[in-house]
């Protein structure tokens, strides 16, 4: 009988850094996606909330993340995907959810990210670790050129994770949220050139079979600067 990371070659793709595990959520990574969620993810400040929904205090909480991550994963195709990652600890601990997005890649070489973190182990710099993360993995592995991301203009931690990676401003817009709120989102873009990396060395496993089944052209992606192989050990809404 085939594995199912041959059946659908993403879930053989894993993203490790000095500290986390990042790897595309499977169905049994689901209660664990739910109840990191459900443990708090941020604040209200002064009313605001840092996504258009306040889907993390929803009682359906459970059906509607489940629905979410196979929707995203039904949907993906070459020409249109969302790889969503969940993010371990390098002890296993699952801490949050890093996402990235793209259409029509092969041409445009853009993706966009979004992110959360369980508030327990937010102000630790893991935040800016998993975004790393990917963006090492699109523009050295896949071949992007352009990374973009958006918040609400209060949300002053995210917009330092983005400006620390080299992001620049990139206009704004106006959001009303499910609050009933008209928010300021304000928009960044991360040119392949002016990313700061980090001192530390990704390392990527299953990363042919899974551009592969993005639809990337394996002499269209990037200069990976190390692949390892080997297996799994056990580790491990759009708005970053």
């Amino acid at each position: 009988m085939a594995l199912l990371e041959t059946l659908w070659p993403l879930f053989g793709l894993h993203l490790r850094t000095p500290r986390l595990v990042l790897r595309p959520l499977r169905d049994e990574d689901i209660p664990h996606y739910v109840d990191a969620a459900a443990s708090g993810i941020y604040e209200r400040v002064n009313g605001h909330i840092p996504f258009p929904t306040a889907w993390a205090e929803s009682p359906e909480l459970g059906p509607t993340a489940a629905r979410w991550i196979w929707e995203n994963r039904i949907k993906s195709r070459p020409e249109s995907w969302t790889v969503m990652f969940g993010v371990w600890s390098s002890a296993g601990e699952f801490l949050g959810s890093q996402d990235v997005a793209a259409k029509n890649f092969v041409a445009l070489r853009t993706v966009t990210t979004g992110s959360w973190l369980r508030r327990s182990d937010q102000g630790r710099g893991l935040g800016k670790e998993m975004r790393a993360a990917v963006l090492l993995w699109c523009f050295d592995f896949l071949g992007a050129e352009v990374a973009m991301t958006s918040t609400f203009e209060w949300n002053a931690p995210s917009i330092g994770v983005s400006r620390s990676l080299g992001y620049e401003p990139n206009g704004e817009a106006r959001l009303e949220t499910s609050l009933g709120v008209v928010e300021r989102e304000v928009r960044f873009r991360l040119a392949q050139e002016r990313f700061q990396r980090p001192p530390w060395e990704l390392r990527v496993e299953g990363h042919e079979a899974a551009a592969a089944a993005l639809g990337i052209p394996e002499e269209r992606g990037g200069h990976p600067a190390r692949l390892d192989g080997g297996g799994d050990d056990g580790g491990g809404p759009r708005m970053s």
